[in-house]
């Protein structure tokens, strides 16, 4: 299953890493049109439990970066994109979901 990434949230509060402050994630399954928000263990754990689960953004111009699951060296889960072969910011480029 692949899901598109459309918005993110973030939680309150000062943070020292910009992708764990991410709490939840607004996505649309592009196959059946499906819509939902996940927190960000949840997309975490969900890309971890199968390898066909894809996650990804996509830019105005049509180019596509993949969702993959990290922990940072205090152990916390997040997720990040993986572009030209580097670690990118395009979750952080996204809209603020509707509540």
């Amino acid at each position: 299953m692949s899901i598109r990434i459309t918005c993110i949230n973030k939680a309150e509060g000062r943070h020292d890493d910009p992708h764990t402050a991410i709490s939840h994630l607004g996505w649309v399954d592009e196959a059946t049109g499906k819509t939902g928000k996940s927190t960000r263990i949840e997309i975490y754990e969900w890309l971890k439990a199968k390898d066909d689960n894809q996650a990804y953004v996509r830019d105005k111009y049509g180019n596509v970066a993949y969702l993959y699951p990290r922990e940072n060296q205090y152990g916390t889960k997040y997720v990040q994109t993986y572009a030209d072969k580097k670690w990118t910011d395009n979750l952080l480029a996204l809209a603020e979901c509707a509540n």
